[in-house]
């Protein structure tokens, strides 16, 4: 369940998310990229963390708090 809009940050760290990656055919994504819209995703690499990619192609390292406040932490 990829979006283009930071959800709630437990469910973004969650194991249901990191599944729903990993059963997705990458359409969705791949939609909202072709669109010129970043998406989000989750990474176990970077526990706690959230990956924000954008279309073209730059990667950063973030933060969602409870309020949607998205942090920058770096660039990937």
């Amino acid at each position: 369940m990829l979006t283009s809009q930071p959800r709630d940050e437990a469910f973004l760290s969650s194991p249901a998310f990191t599944k729903a990656l990993a059963n997705g055919d990458g359409r969705a994504a791949k939609a909202h990229l072709a669109a010129g819209r970043p998406i989000y995703y989750g990474d176990e690499r970077h526990p706690g963390k959230v990956i924000k990619e954008f279309p073209d192609g730059r990667r950063q390292l973030i933060t969602i708090s409870r309020t949607r406040q998205e942090t920058f932490i770096r660039e990937l």
